[in-house]
């Protein structure tokens, strides 16, 4: 290849990286900065412009250290996906993510420690937590075969937390909230609850609890004023990015159409999202914000 020829090469090479790495940094900057209102946004198109040619020409200059580096990477990602490791999916799942958590951050929602907090009527809610049941254990798997199918084999990694969601989904369309009797709390076991698909919030954190955990999933239960809901663990906050798309673009597109994710953070930043009754999608808004106290078992 003539000089010509590996120039031009090297210069298109250098052009996709810009565009790869200006749409980040042009997020970050456009938050950052006042927005004038100019006409055709064409502040935000001198902006793009602007980063994009300041990336050209830094790259250019340090263009053999950066192309040995991509050599490297391409090297690294090849040999990821024969080896099941990191590879090239997993660059665009992460880069998309990445993208669109920028521009549509979710809400944290507080930090949360208290695990060992008191939590009313501990007992009873560990009791009709039967999640060892058939009946239960049947619901969970039907909710599972019904939602979401594609993309618990799409996205195999998150199979699990999408498995739970589908759960979320199947109990929160059918949940009618049904008072306890006046005299008395009242705690329906799970089985209970999947043929009647009703009761009040302890009856539906139960039975989302119960029916999450009999597939593997990690559930807990938030007591707050007057209330009791479920959450959710779906990891760190990396796979808060990925599942903030998930749920946004692929799984709740419409129920979470112009809301936020909202979470929970533990002591040992484990990401968690409220299942609430009250909720159409995972990480829906909080009915209540006071926290009391947090039951784990």
């Amino acid at each position: 290849m003539s000089n010509g020829g590996r120039s031009s090469f090297l210069d298109i090479i250098i052009g996709f990286l810009c565009i790869i790495l200006a749409l980040p940094i042009f997020i970050l900057v456009h938050q950052q900065i006042p927005n004038p209102d100019w006409p055709y946004h064409t502040d935000r198109i001198l902006l793009m412009i602007s980063i994009i040619l300041l990336l050209f020409l830094v790259i250019r200059l340090f263009r053999v250290l950066i192309l040995v580096g991509i050599l490297a990477a391409c090297g690294w990602l090849i040999y990821g996906s024969l080896n099941g490791g990191y590879s090239f999916n997993d660059v665009y799942y992460d880069y998309r993510a990445m993208i669109y958590g920028m521009k549509d951050d979710p809400n944290f929602a507080g930090l949360i420690t208290n695990g060992g907090s008191s939590f009313p009527y501990r007992r009873e809610f560990v009791t009709a937590m039967d999640e060892k049941s058939p009946a239960v254990r049947q619901f969970a798997v039907s909710a599972i075969n019904e939602h979401f199918k594609a993309e618990q084999q799409e996205f195999e990694e998150y199979r699990s937390i999408i498995q739970s969601f589908a759960i979320f989904k199947k109990i929160n369309s059918h949940w009618n909230y049904v008072d306890d009797p006046q005299s008395r709390e009242y705690f329906a076991n799970a089985s209970e609850s999947v043929k009647l698909m009703a009761g009040d919030c302890d009856d539906h954190s139960i039975l989302m609890a119960a029916a999450i955990e009999s597939v593997g999933g990690k559930p807990r239960l938030i007591h707050t004023t007057g209330h009791i809901y479920p959450e959710l663990l779906i990891g760190n906050k990396n796979d808060l990015e990925q599942l903030n798309y998930l749920i946004k673009q692929k799984l709740f597109v419409e129920e979470s159409n112009g809301q936020s994710i909202n979470y929970h953070q533990d002591g040992k930043g484990n990401i968690w999202l409220n299942l609430d009754y009250t909720a159409k999608y995972p990480g829906g808004p909080f009915m209540k914000e006071e926290i009391l106290g947090v039951m784990t078992w």
